[in-house]
């Protein structure tokens, strides 16, 4: 291992020590230990980014004279030390400790439904986003520096154009749907004990690949996925025992992050190529949003297929009898494919979820633009709720306080979701093309096939490509949502009897 190798593997090792500690915090850590939790953050925080920093690390970069994939790390290792050194050391460390504590108070907050508790974190979160982007730099809006934090090339002026012309696709579709007779979903909010859901979940992840020798499922406020090197990768649900679509949805999202983690290839374990960056915000793979891809793909367009569950839903079946007595496949098929508008983003159909989105995207951009105050805030998402969703906000904790995003400084991050959306559809196309028996293997039950095409045209690569590089070589062209948008027609154009080219020409 040459000079760089060795000082990156050692910033690898503090940043997967971070996330230890950031998995203990939100699964086990008691809450009177947050206060020492952020100060360990910070300090951990501090020595990588003192590492990365250090001029002999630049030295080290510098002289790589390798391969195309060690020039690449090397290259991404002095991008990152030019972008934070336009970041005040004082300012990282801010935003380290304010993370740690603010995760905290919103989880208190979103139990008590009271967003007064969390504004004035929230309030200095903004704060220090705002002084965030301008370190950064941007050419047009304060936005497009955090964004470039999570989906590097994307900006507000891109953005837009895109959620315009999602927008103009679901909502005239979303009304068409209303108009027809809904599919019967009482059964969902049935008792389920979480244990049971707990087994189910596992079972279910497990089948798609996800190795338990190197990851765990556990339980916490907002479900997640987070790794420690691609050896130890572990996920979280949410047990609702009066709703069984939100854990096993949420299992089979992270189960799909997580296939993208486990999926890097052993060589780029302990390398800038499979890890964060101290002081800003990666993944393990090319983008956030070409992360959101995995997991909305095994999710949705395997999780929620009928085929799927043809397969499944008698196991289900046996779990829960009593629950299940007098539901068959396509009545549960149904059910989980429902069509409905609903407050909470992680429970929503994948019709009205890119609504969520957008909804979130203009708000916090508005925030860091300054043109919404915080206290405004909740007043301005239960309007925007209403206006797109037809839906009105009982209280905070269904509303402004749902999603843990904003207490853990990641503003920018939320329009990787539809980002991931749109590059799925591409993907899976891609991959229907070059394996025509995809379809057949699928129906059979068996993921292998697609998670090893995944795996050699994805996940191996860790970040070695941008994700503009990742998306041309493996489809052919840039972001494009019309495989997007035909999936969603034809789904939903089959399950409510629609005739889709006349209900977009009426």
């Amino acid at each position: 291992m040459n000079d760089f190798g060795r000082r990156s593997a050692e910033i690898n090792d503090l940043l997967c020590i971070l996330n230890v500690l950031n998995w203990d915090a939100r699964t086990q850590m008691p809450a009177g230990g947050s206060s020492a939790r952020a100060q360990q953050l910070a300090t951990l925080s501090a020595l990588a980014q003192e590492k990365l920093l250090d001029p002999a690390y630049e030295a080290a970069a510098r002289a790589v004279d390798g391969d195309d994939v060690e020039t690449r790390a090397a290259q991404q290792a002095l991008d990152a030390i030019a972008a934070l050194r336009r970041i005040p050391a004082e300012l990282t460390r801010e935003l380290a400790l304010l993370k740690s504590e603010a995760q905290e108070v919103w989880a208190r907050a979103r139990a008590a439904s009271d967003f007064g508790l969390f504004a004035p974190q929230l309030t200095r979160m903004v704060e220090l986003n705002r002084q965030l982007a301008e370190a950064l730099g941007y050419e047009g809006h304060p936005y497009d520096a955090l964004l470039n934090l999570y989906e590097p090339g994307l900006t507000v002026e891109t953005l837009l154009p895109l959620f315009e012309r999602l927008r103009d696709h679901h909502v005239p579709l979303l009304r068409a749907i209303q108009e027809r007779p809904q599919p019967r979903t009482d059964f969902l909010h049935a008792h389920y004990p979480a244990a049971q859901q707990k087994r189910v979940s596992l079972a279910l992840a497990k089948q798609f690949g996800y190795d338990t020798s190197r990851g765990r499922l556990d339980e916490s406020a907002h479900p997640f996925e987070i790794s420690f090197t691609r050896q130890d990768v572990r996920i979280t649900t949410r047990f609702q025992e009066n709703f069984l679509p939100g854990a096993l949805f949420g299992t089979l999202h992270e189960t799909g992050h997580a296939l993208y983690e486990q999926g890097v290839r052993p060589e780029l374990s302990r390398t800038v190529l499979a890890s964060d960056l101290p002081g800003l915000y990666a993944v393990g793979g090319a983008s956030y949003g070409t992360h959101e891809s995995q997991s909305r793909l095994w999710e949705n367009r395997i999780g929620r297929s009928r085929a799927y569950w043809n397969l499944h839903f008698p196991h289900l079946q046996n779990i829960f009898p009593r629950q299940l007595a007098d539901v068959d496949t396509a009545a549960f098929h149904r059910a989980v494919n429902t069509v409905r508008p609903s407050l909470i983003r992680v429970e929503a159909d994948e019709l009205t979820y890119d609504l969520h989105i957008m909804l979130r995207v203009e708000l916090e951009r508005a925030l860091i633009g300054g043109e919404l105050a915080v206290k405004d805030l909740p007043e301005a998402w239960n309007a925007r709720i209403r206006s797109d969703l037809g839906l009105d906000v009982p209280d905070d904790a269904r509303g402004v306080l749902q999603d843990i995003h904003w207490s853990a400084g990641m503003f920018g991050s939320f329009p990787t979701y539809t980002v991931g959306n749109v590059m799925a559809s591409q993907f899976y196309a891609a991959a229907t093309e070059q394996m025509p028996e995809l379809e057949d293997t699928l129906r059979r039950g068996e993921y292998t096939p697609l998670r090893e095409w995944l795996t050699d045209n994805i996940y191996q690569h860790g970040r070695t490509y941008t994700p503009h590089e990742l998306l041309t070589r493996v489809t052919g062209r840039g972001l494009d949502p019309q495989p997007y948008l035909d999936y969603l027609s034809g789904k939903y154009g089959e399950l409510y009897g629609l005739d889709i080219q006349k209900e977009q020409t009426a």
